[in-house]
């Protein structure tokens, strides 16, 4: 292991003191905690941790190494990762590399040795905050620091072209707008007979629509949903016209579309074990997520929508039905891997509204 020294240094003046390992250099991101016990992978992987500095709760992180058939996109696009302590000699039969490799190999640094616990404790007291990571906490200018705002988030995590995944057992079209799409959306959808067609974040309606798809999926993504004013206004052309089905910054940015608001939460939700109450059934689920925004729940009746789920811990929007519009949106991950499968039966809600076995 390596035993260079390394500083975190929260916006709010605390300092602490650790170790390296992945790539080597300075970095500023906004940091937030995530509390899987398993899926580090995953979490690594997801397009919608772009600008910040995940830690996670969970004492031990790369056990089996990294394996690239569990990865949810092609890179990663977090800007630092901070565990308690990393595992050096990792051994599972389907490893490809340890993680330290793979923070190396991308560029990310790694902190390990440090109280990742009083940090999460700073978080939920005090709220997500900005961290700079350097080598000289004397070079930190707080003020810029304070300052760092994550930007071009969805541009910078989207696919640059239309790109086709099709089913083995073709039944129907669906239209994917790629927001920071984790691989695992298209696997379902193909798993139902979908053949998938993903586009670019800034694709125009008219060129949804003139695909003839049977439905549209809006899938995940970075960065605060209000920034996506061109997203939103192309979104707004689509409610109506077909089936759409919406997932954590998609669940966002159709109430945007519908004239709903978002809010930034305090220290958001980030892990595998989130319950959330179906206000359908009263039922609670276990589900994975991964989000700093909710959409306020006093907008969404002006926006035409009836809240479906809540969280159970803090009251707050989870999912949306729009009854009139064809349309319905979810803030959890229904398609998680690693995580609850609870809530996959939405993806054959979805298949429903497309017309079901035809």
């Amino acid at each position: 292991m390596s035993n260079e020294k390394v500083y975190i240094c929260l916006a709010n003046g605390n300092t602490f003191e650790a170790k390296r390992f992945g790539a080597n250099k300075d970095v500023t991101g906004e940091l937030v905690f995530t509390t899987g016990m398993g899926g580090y992978i995953e979490t690594l992987t997801d397009p919608s941790y772009f600008g910040q500095i995940v830690m996670q709760t969970f004492p031990l992180i790369g056990n089996y190494g990294f394996i690239d058939e569990d990865a949810e996109s092609k890179n990663s696009v977090v800007k630092a990762y901070i565990v308690r302590e990393y595992c050096e000699e990792p051994s599972n039969f389907r490893m490809n590399t340890t993680l330290d490799d793979y923070l190396k190999k991308n560029g990310i640094v790694g902190i390990y040795d440090v109280d990742t616990r009083e940090i999460t404790k700073i978080i939920r007291e005090s709220g997500v905050m900005n961290a700079a990571i350097v080598s000289d906490p004397s070079s930190v200018d707080y003020e810029k620091l304070k300052a760092y705002k994550v930007e071009n988030a969805v541009e910078s995590v989207s696919v640059s072209k239309p790109m086709l995944c099709p089913a083995e057992n073709h039944k129907f079209n669906v239209v994917l707008i790629d927001y920071g799409a984790k691989h695992n959306i298209v696997r379902e959808l193909n798993k139902r007979g979908c053949n998938v067609a993903v586009v670019p974040s800034d694709t125009k309606a008219s060129d949804i629509l003139s695909l003839s798809p049977d439905g549209i999926m809006l899938s995940n993504g970075p960065g605060d949903p209000a920034d996506n004013k061109e997203c939103i206004f192309e979104l707004s052309k689509l409610v109506g016209k077909l089936p759409i089905f919406g997932i954590c910054l998609g669940h966002q940015l159709l109430a945007l579309a519908n004239g709903g608001e978002t809010q930034k939460l305090k220290y958001g939700h980030r892990g595998v074990n989130q319950p959330v109450k179906s206000l359908e059934n009263g039922r609670t689920y276990i589900s994975s997520q991964n989000h700093g925004y909710a959409v306020v729940s006093q907008s969404i009746e002006k926006a035409g929508g009836v809240v479906s789920f809540i969280n159970a811990n803090d009251d707050t929007c989870e999912g949306i039905n729009y009854p009139s519009k064809k349309a319905f949106s979810v803030q959890f991950h229904p398609e998680a891997c690693s995580g609850p499968h609870d809530t996959r039966f939405l993806f054959d809600k979805f298949i429903d509204m497309m017309g079901g076995n035809k």
